[in-house]
């Protein structure tokens, strides 16, 4: 994760798009500056909308309509909750309580150490596993509390990995 702005170059990403492509290279930027970097600062999205000539509220849109962009830094890892209807009524409630209490943070926030984030989202497509999490691209089901305080504790520890 990247901690100031002045570590965020961008140069060699905006090398590979040239500024012809305009509107059908927004979204591959945007991708490869989220995964380098982790999430998406103002001040890249005005260099961005400078070298593509993409007017920065349009830039804004896209970013704001897709959940995988993030304008502030992200964690290490991010925990996906599921609170779809499957979940909901296997006791995700009481999943999400667990996992907001043990990390001391809400839905779209980041611990102070900047190893989780929390994403409360509506499904995963799981329903099979309810109720659900997804920390990375790997998925737990069946949780009750205290697997999902095990589980992130793993994640703490550095045993897991997702």
């Amino acid at each position: 994760m990247a901690g100031t702005l002045e570590r965020i170059d961008i140069s060699g990403i905006l090398e590979r798009y040239q500024p012809e492509l305009r509107h059908s290279a927004l979204m591959p930027v945007l991708q490869d500056v989220q995964e380098e970097h982790g999430y998406l600062p103002v001040e890249v999205l005005e260099r961005i909308s400078d070298h593509l000539k993409v007017p920065l509220a349009h830039i804004y849109g896209v970013v704001s309509f897709y959940s995988q962009f993030s304008l502030t830094p992200r964690g290490k890892h991010i925990v996906k909750m599921c609170m779809g209807t499957a979940c909901h009524i296997r006791g995700g409630k009481g999943v999400l309580d667990e996992i907001q209490s043990s990390l001391g943070i809400s839905d779209k926030q980041t611990t102070a150490d900047g190893v989780f984030t929390l994403e409360v989202v509506r499904c995963l497509g799981t329903c099979f596993l309810a109720p659900v999490i997804m920390v990375g691209a790997r998925y737990y089901g069946a949780l009750t509390p205290a697997k999902a305080r095990k589980i992130l504790d793993s994640y703490r520890d550095g045993k897991a990995e997702g």
